[in-house]
This record gives structure tokens, sequence and C-alpha cells, in this order.
């Protein structure tokens, strides 16, 4: 007992995530925001508002539920950056600059909003077990739509003649779709990060203690 409270105290100290981006995390943010414009290939067409479905809204609840705030946060960022530079990222090929003016300015708001939110909401996911923080991403999954929903609603109001309750309501065309990408995403991002672990490492500053313990009650557990 005295010899795994001591190995857990070790643990909580060396393994304390440094805040620092480094070279790794900047090839995952790349990637990812990379992930984020080839999913915005996928147009459907649906509405009255003329805003379409498009996969691109997974990809970005993916990056925060697999990054987690900061490295999913940015890489929406950058996403987003290199759209307002020209490059074609959005839903039909077009770049994020020409839609500013358009009433899909909200949803683009939303974006760079969730990837930090549905970061910081899945960072707090416990490890173990799984289906728990399977139950977690998409909880946050959720919260991200209800803020697409609720910006949208706002860049609708500013753009067109529609109220914002009636703006907020037409998202309805898109619940059905919204929920079943809300849960693919959570079952991918908890699938990664369970073939991917070092994905999880640094993620989480304030739970390194959390992580060594979870990590011992696994190890020690009797085999079934």
């Amino acid at each position: 007992m005295y010899k795994t409270r001591v190995t857990l105290l070790c643990m909580s100290r060396t393994q304390a995530p440094s805040r620092r981006i480094g070279a790794a995390d900047i090839a995952v943010i790349a990637a990812f925001a990379a992930l984020i414009i080839v999913l915005g290939g996928v147009t459907v067409p649906v509405g009255s508002a003329g805003v379409p479905i498009v996969l691109q809204n997974m990809g970005v609840a993916m990056a925060g539920m697999i990054l987690g705030r900061r490295r999913g946060g940015l890489a929406v960022l950058l996403f987003l950056a290199v759209g307002f530079l020209g490059v074609p990222n959005m839903a039909g090929w077009t770049p994020a600059l020409t839609a500013v003016a358009g009433p899909t300015v909200g949803y683009i708001v939303g974006y760079a909003v969730i990837g930090f939110v549905v970061g910081a909401l899945c960072d707090l996911a416990p490890r173990r077990p799984a289906g728990v923080r399977l139950a977690w991403f998409t909880a946050a999954g959720a919260v991200g739509v209800a803020i697409s929903y609720f910006c949208g609603a706002v860049g609708l109001t500013l753009r067109t003649d529609v109220d914002f309750w009636s703006a907020f309501v037409s998202n309805g065309a898109f619940l059905p779709g919204d929920i079943a990408k809300t849960v693919v995403a959570a079952l991918v991002s908890t699938a990664v990060l369970r073939a991917v672990p070092d994905l999880d490492r640094g993620r989480r500053p304030r739970s390194a203690q959390t992580e060594s313990r979870e990590d011992a009650t696994a190890d020690t557990a009797p085999a079934v």
C-alpha cells in the first residue's frame, strides 16, 4: 500500500502535462484543421434558410473531443484562419471570408466557440470507464450543437429579416442529423483515444494525479 501511494505521488509530479505547444502538438493541430476542411466537402442543402447539412461541424466537435480545449480550439481557429486568407475551406469549397457577409456568419463564429467549449468539457471527462466517457463526450457534443444553433440564429437575425426565435426554430430541420453526427463523433473520438493514448496526454493540466490513480487502478484490477 505504501509503495503504491509513493508511486502515485511520483507519477502525479512527473506526469504533470506541460502547457507548451510542441512540434507534435502543432502537427496534430494542423492535421485536424485539414480534416475539418475535408469534411466540409460533404453538403446537403436543406431548410428554408438555405444553410446546408455538412460534416464539418462533426469535425469541429471531434477536434475538441480528441484534442481538448487548447489544441482542439487552436485547430478550429487555424481552420478558420486559412479561410480568411482565401483558402476554400467551407462547405461548397468557398473560403470563410466570403461567408462573413452572408447568413451563415453566425455558424462560423459558433465553430470558434465550439472548439474551445467542447474541448474544455471533454477535458473534464473521466478516462474510465469507457461508457461514462462516451456519454460525457456525447453530452459535450450536444452542448456544441446548442451553441451552433444559438450563434447561427444570431447571424440569421443580423443578416436577414427573420426574428431570432424563428431563426432558432429553423434549426430543427438539422436536429436529427446533428444528433446522429454527435453520437458518431463521440464514438469515433473515444475509439481514437483508446487506440492512440498519446493524444490523451497533456490535455488536462489539473488532473494528472487523477489519471495516475485511474491507471493504477486499472493495472492492479484482478483479471476476469
